[in-house]
């Protein structure tokens, strides 16, 4: 977990997590949103800025990508309001919460976008790994366990279809 997530409770809620259980939750979901984030403009970015053969089906694909991640973030946004807490919500608070990296604004070819965004599917789904668990037995959350492994086979799909695409 990345050391610049602090859980903001924002409201007390009786459900059967301490509040510290609950911060635990918050703060891997603060950084999992965070990453999210910095995926979909990554995403955004690639299928503005692609070129070569494959621009017309990889243009479509991104598109459809960042729609699913749209999706994710609001998501992840309102597990961390259902626990009570803050969800980040300014670009400053996405990247120092997030363990990706941004790629600046650039022409890119097909297969530098997509071995770019497998890099990063593949980061979330090994820091998810490692989060789920922890909900569950650290943090006396199976919902948000439940929730993250949600996400995580949704970025292995597509973690799935990027390798098919470098192939």
């Amino acid at each position: 977990m990345n050391a610049n997530h602090t859980a903001q409770i924002a409201e007390t809620i009786e459900t059967g997590m301490t509040e510290s259980d609950r911060e635990g939750a918050i703060a891997v979901l603060a950084e999992a949103l965070s990453n999210q984030h910095v995926l979909y403009l990554k995403t955004r970015n690639f299928h503005w800025n692609l070129k070569g053969a494959r621009f017309n089906s990889l243009h479509g694909f991104f598109e459809e990508q960042y729609g699913k991640l749209e999706i994710a973030i609001d998501a992840t946004a309102e597990r961390i309001r259902m626990l009570g807490g803050v969800a980040p919500g300014s670009m400053a608070e996405f990247l120092g919460g997030a363990t990706l990296t941004e790629s600046p604004g650039a022409i890119i070819s097909g297969e530098e976008a997509v071995a770019a965004l497998l890099k990063d599917h593949n980061a979330i789904i090994r820091d998810l790994r490692k989060q789920i668990p922890r909900c569950e037995t650290d943090f006396n959350d199976v919902g948000t366990a439940d929730f993250l492994t949600a996400q995580l086979q949704a970025h292995e799909e597509v973690a799935w279809m990027l390798r098919s695409l470098l192939e």
